[in-house]
Formats: C-alpha cells, sequence, structure tokens
C-alpha cells in the first residue's frame, strides 16, 4: 500500500516537473509507462491543477494546465502574474505620494488597499515600513478636495470626447465664471 502512494507521489511530481520544464505530458503514453489507466493520470493532472490554484493566492502566479489536440497533450499554460513585485509596488507608492493629487485620507486608503492587493502577504510588512514614515508625513494640496470622483469624470468626457461645464476663478479679479471645455488629459501640479 505504502509502495502504491510512494508511487503515485513520484508520478505526480515527475509530471509536475516536467509540466514546469515545458512539456507535453500525453496522457495515454504516461498511463502505459507507469502501468496505470489514462484516467489514474487524468486525476494526477487535476491535482497538480489544484496546486496551481491554491499556490495563485499565495504567491500571485497563475498556472493552469491545458489540452491541445494539436499539441499532442496536456501542457502549462502561459504563466501571468497577478501581483507586483515588492521594487514595482514601491515604486508606484512613491509616485503616488510624490503626486500629491489626493487628500490624505484619499492616499491613505489607495495605498492600503494597493498594497493588500498587490503585494505578497510575507511581503505587506516590509513595504508598509518603506513607505510608513512618507505617508506620515504626507502634506496634500491646500484645495483638500476630493478628487478621485471628479478624476473619474474627467477621464470619462476625455474618452467619449465630450465636453465639461466646471466653474473657473480667475486669477486676474477672483471672479467665477462658468466655462465649457473639453479636456484631452489629466495633469497633476504642485501648485493646486
Amino acid at each position: 500500500m505504502e509502495n502504491d502512494y510512494n508511487d503515485k507521489v513520484s508520478r505526480v511530481l515527475s509530471l509536475y516537473q516536467r509540466l514546469m520544464e515545458g512539456e507535453v505530458i500525453d496522457k495515454e503514453a504516461e498511463a502505459a509507462k507507469y502501468s496505470v489507466s489514462a484516467r489514474s493520470i487524468q486525476r494526477d493532472i487535476s491535482a497538480i491543477n489544484n496546486f496551481f490554484e491554491k499556490e495563485a493566492e499565495k504567491s500571485g502566479v497563475i498556472n493552469t494546465i491545458e489540452y491541445d489536440k494539436k499539441k499532442g497533450g496536456h501542457y502549462l499554460s502561459q504563466i501571468h502574474k497577478t501581483k507586483l513585485t515588492n521594487s514595482e509596488i514601491l515604486a508606484i507608492c512613491k509616485i503616488l505620494l510624490d503626486s500629491r493629487a489626493f487628500t490624505k485620507k484619499e492616499m491613505t486608503s489607495i495605498l492600503d488597499r494597493m498594497i493588500d492587493c498587490c503585494v505578497p502577504k510575507d511581503s505587506q510588512e516590509l513595504v508598509e515600513d518603506l513607505i510608513s514614515n512618507e505617508e506620515f508625513h504626507y502634506v496634500e494640496l491646500t484645495h483638500k478636495s476630493e478628487f478621485l470622483d471628479k478624476m473619474w469624470d474627467i477621464g470619462q468626457a476625455i474618452h467619449e470626447s465630450r465636453y465639461l461645464e466646471m466653474d473657473y476663478k480667475r486669477t486676474k479679479d477672483g471672479e467665477i465664471v462658468k466655462r465649457k471645455v473639453k479636456p484631452v488629459a489629466i495633469m497633476f501640479s504642485e501648485y493646486c
């Protein structure tokens, strides 16, 4: 009984390793090689796929075994990364903080959710530590108005090539006038 278990473990690990190396697995040939049924090989492949699903939640890398008749069997599909590297997330956080584009409340919310969603669990504390000082000393712009929803509206207007009506405060006399504009891009300035 234990020997059967060891044989199965060796078979599954061999299939896993060969799939990771880019080999195409022919279920019938593998069944003959290991003196098992094709159905046993199919169960092994399913077990490896289940392992990949569980690992994707932790690592952010999505692997799946797929079947292609033209290729002649099962193969490991393209690897997709859903998580950012520590370097990438740190760079994005620094750029966000340096933009000074949002209120402190908005910035904190964005950074917290971005780290939670994009950084592997084992690195989250490190990334949080690296940006914590800048986040603590973040100075929002003087207008203190929340901009996220406005930015979305402007983005949609740009995408749809439509006009927006806005109130504009003239610099020469401080009078507020209505303007109809057709935005083409969103830019941030540290002086706003």
